[in-house]
């Protein structure tokens, strides 16, 4: 089968057209005519109306709101001689020409939204064109979360984009990131995953690209971490060492717990074996009694982690503990069933050794005395 002649003609027909658009575009080129710049037409940023092809020896370019050219609609004009311009009455404050003619429109609102038309006049010649200018709201996503509160270093949050653009960001502490081993963006882009999460994780932000130059973000959402408490301690004045708070009958005795946590702590005290009835991070026994002897324990609690810890003293006269290398004892040689005893006047309490460390010291000591 031939198929040259029809070939032929389907060329023939497409140099004809291909031609016939040549010499249109040259014929309009030759036009006066209006051109937005890619970023005009989003509320709240500038708006840029750029004139072609106008006569080259333009002497006033005058912009006016409307399809017409009337002085009623006059918005600014420019005088390219003396290189002033003349405000109009529909001049908002926030319009400029430039030498070129192009029109500024500074911090576009919604109402700015109509046709513009230019006149230039030129020696010979004045020409016009109009355009249509449309003033957008750029789209804000919205940004949700299944929690907003989690246990460091072991909770996930996952965070979700409400949008229907594809083109997504995600921004964690106020820097963008990809999906790594610890957080995961999904297929589509518009969910976040993260894993063990950090105090450094918040806050939570997604953002859409209308622009190379211009993302849109969502609100800040701020994360709830929780931790702790990763230690008790109690801290005394005497000072207590080892777990040991030697002070005078009838003296003074402080004694305060100290912690961490997010949210804060709660303190609870147990003297003995009895709960007491406040819940302080500090004691004070103002006037040091017998019956205020004892053990000393602080508990301190997350009620959001679920962790606790104690720390305790124990509460004990001068009398008969001495001083051995950097530990206090008491007699090293009275030494019962694992028990080191406290002896204060004619009163005997015991206090059950803490360590097998020191029963044996205790039993080398023994056999020294």
């Amino acid at each position: 089968m031939d198929l040259s002649r029809p070939r032929c003609r389907l060329w023939r027909k497409l140099v004809l057209v291909a031609s016939l658009l040549a010499c249109g575009i040259t014929q309009a080129s030759s036009q006066m005519y209006i051109s937005p710049d890619p970023f005009t037409g989003f509320k709240g940023f500038r708006s840029l109306l750029t004139v072609n092809n106008a006569p080259k020896d333009v002497q006033e370019y005058s912009w006016h709101r409307g399809a017409n050219d009337t002085e009623e609609n006059l918005i600014i004009s420019y005088n390219t001689t003396s290189h002033s311009q003349q405000n109009g009455p529909m001049y908002s404050g926030r319009e400029t020409v430039f030498g070129t003619g192009a029109l500024l429109i500074k911090d576009s609102q919604l109402n700015d939204t109509g046709n513009y038309t230019v006149r230039a006049a030129a020696v010979n010649d004045t020409q016009r064109a109009t355009v249509w200018l449309e003033v957008r709201v750029f789209e804000t996503p919205g940004i949700s979360v299944n929690t907003s509160y989690a246990v460091l270093n072991v909770d996930s949050v996952a965070a979700i984009c409400q949008t229907n653009d594809t083109n997504v960001q995600w921004y964690v502490g106020y820097t963008q990131v990809s999906s790594y081993e610890r957080m995961t963006i999904s297929p589509d882009i518009k969910t976040l995953i993260i894993k063990r999460v950090r105090s450094s994780d918040s806050p939570l932000q997604c953002g859409i690209q209308v622009f190379s130059e211009i993302i849109k973000k969502s609100e800040l959402v701020y994360l709830t971490v929780t931790y702790g408490p990763s230690y008790a301690t109690i801290f005394s004045t005497p000072v207590n060492y080892q777990g040991i708070l030697p002070a005078e009958i009838g003296s003074q005795v402080k004694m305060e717990c100290f912690s961490d946590g997010r949210p804060q702590v709660k303190y609870r005290w147990i003297h003995n074996i009895s709960v007491l009835s406040f819940s302080e991070k500090n004691i004070t026994l103002p006037s040091l009694t017998w019956d205020q002897m004892g053990r000393y324990r602080c508990i301190v609690e997350n009620p959001a982690t679920h962790e606790v810890l104690y720390d305790e003293v124990q509460v004990q006269t001068h009398e008969g503990v001495c001083t051995w290398g950097r530990h206090l004892f008491r007699d090293p040689t009275d030494i019962r069933q694992g028990m080191r005893s406290c002896q204060p006047g004619s009163s005997q309490r015991m206090r059950r050794a803490d360590t097998e460390w020191e029963l044996e010291t205790f039993q080398s000591l023994r056999t020294i005395y």
